[in-house]
């Protein structure tokens, strides 16, 4: 049985794919916490980071798969793009509350 992304997860990799962060934030609760390449973001922050992670970088990213326990889920995705190392084979720990992105932890 395979697991669905829900829309939060899903708006998130279709925005960093296609680069429009009109609504970014609303995927995510005010309170949330990313964490990538060991800085950490919070609230209003994560806009500013995702324009720098994606502005030079133009990730994409593929899911390659999809594992879930509760309001936590952990997506697998192939990341490519013109930056060192691409692709790059990544995990993304999301934490939900009310079908938002709480938590948000980025690991190669």
């Amino acid at each position: 049985m395979s697991t669905e992304l829900p829309p939060a997860i899903a708006g998130f990799f279709q925005s960093t794919n296609t680069r429009e962060f009109a609504d970014f934030l609303s995927l995510f609760t005010d309170e949330a916490h990313v964490n990538d390449e060991a800085n950490d973001y919070h609230g209003a922050e994560i806009a500013d980071w995702i324009d720098r992670a994606t502005t030079d970088a133009k990730p994409t990213a593929d899911v390659t798969g999809i594992t879930r326990d509760g309001d936590q889920f952990v997506v697998t995705a192939q990341v490519s793009g013109p930056f060192p190392g691409s692709p790059v084979q990544l995990r993304y720990d999301f934490t939900l509350q009310d079908s938002k992105i709480a938590t948000l932890l980025i690991k190669a």
